[in-house]
């Protein structure tokens, strides 16, 4: 499909065209081809106006917190209040295929058949932090095509939070009620980056939950004063993280997260924040970008592709120190 058929559809298809032209435009974004990679940014040059004026939310939480049945309990609720979703589900890549190993459409089934949800399942490909490379890209095809709120779920814990805060609106860290000690399970790093922390499975228990909210806002509170001076005392200006009880296999809380939600949106909107937040974001898409592309070309450089066998063997065997290797292949690059 070409680059303007591929537009006409996104923006102007029906429902059945535009679902057909979102999943040409994200594979076409996501292959490697430099053909396909020009395209991709012609696509992504005219849909630009189109977009910016979705909620976009990143969801992460070890597996098991039950991220799956969160987001597709919390996308049943907004399609019911009128909202358009889609969800970027960010899978583990096989080794051996490369492709998606899970398949979220597969653990959201009631979410899935609904004409007003689109999800789509993308291999991270060893991406660092569990990301998948192109999901900023994705999100600006599922804005252009009118739906109001795209979430990202990430693989799990580690520095996919970093990652997925780095291009949502707001982050949301799903923790467990009764998972040993909770301020144990709790890194410091991961907790800055929360702007709302869930306590899922809330019914399983309910002491236990209580007992998680109030170790966790404490933390929070901590947090604030001391890593971000402007938290050291409540401003009614500022968003001030929360932490919510639910439980999404019951369908108790949604409500309360979506207030609280709607409640962020309001305030950052207000004070500015959000749109600093998205500037900030798309500096930091193009200079990751830029570092992404000048690798690309580097290893591709014939100098450079001639010295490596012969470099990382010797590295390998212990004969040339890597920091020599680098500066060597550096220089072959420059040449």
């Amino acid at each position: 499909m070409a680059v303007l058929a591929l537009q006409e559809a996104l923006l102007h298809g029906n429902a059945v065209q535009q679902r057909r032209a979102m999943a040409k435009a994200i594979t076409l974004l996501e292959s490697t081809r430099a053909d396909h990679r020009a395209q991709g940014d012609e696509l992504l040059t005219a849909l630009l106006p189109h977009t910016g004026k979705a909620l976009r939310l990143g969801i992460s939480g070890v597996p098991g917190v039950g991220k799956s049945t969160f987001i597709e309990t919390l996308g049943l609720y907004l399609i019911g209040q009128g909202h358009r979703v889609a969800v970027l589900a960010i899978d583990p890549s096989s080794s051996v295929s490369g492709g998606s190993i899970l398949g979220d459409k597969t653990r959201m089934e009631q979410l899935s058949v609904q004409e007003r949800a689109y999800i789509r399942p993308s291999p991270s490909s060893g991406t660092l932090g569990g990301v998948a490379e192109k999901t900023r890209e994705a999100m600006l095809v599922c804005e252009a095509a009118g739906y109001d709120i795209v979430i990202v779920e990430t693989v799990g814990v580690g520095q996919s939070e970093t990652a997925v805060a780095n291009m949502t609106d707001m982050f949301v860290l799903l923790q467990l009620p009764n998972a040993g000690d909770d301020l144990q399970a709790i890194k410091k790093g991961v907790m800055e980056l929360a702007d709302l922390v869930v306590i899922n499975k809330a019914d399983i228990d309910k002491n236990a939950a209580t007992r998680a909210e109030a170790q966790i806002t404490s933390s929070l509170r901590l947090l604030g004063q001391h890593g971000n001076p402007e938290h050291a005392h409540h401003n009614e200006a500022l968003w001030h993280p929360k932490v919510v009880q639910i439980s999404a296999l019951l369908g108790q809380g949604v409500d309360g997260f979506w207030a609280a939600v709607s409640e962020f949106r309001q305030l950052q909107t207000t004070n500015g924040r959000l749109a600093v937040r998205r500037e900030k974001q798309a500096l930091s898409w193009m200079w990751e970008r830029i570092d992404a592309g000048l690798k690309l070309a580097f290893r591709q450089h014939p100098q450079v592709q001639a010295l490596l066998p012969h470099t990382l063997a010797d590295v390998a065997a212990g004969r040339l120190a890597p920091s020599t290797a680098a500066r060597n292949l550096l220089l072959a690059h420059s040449r």
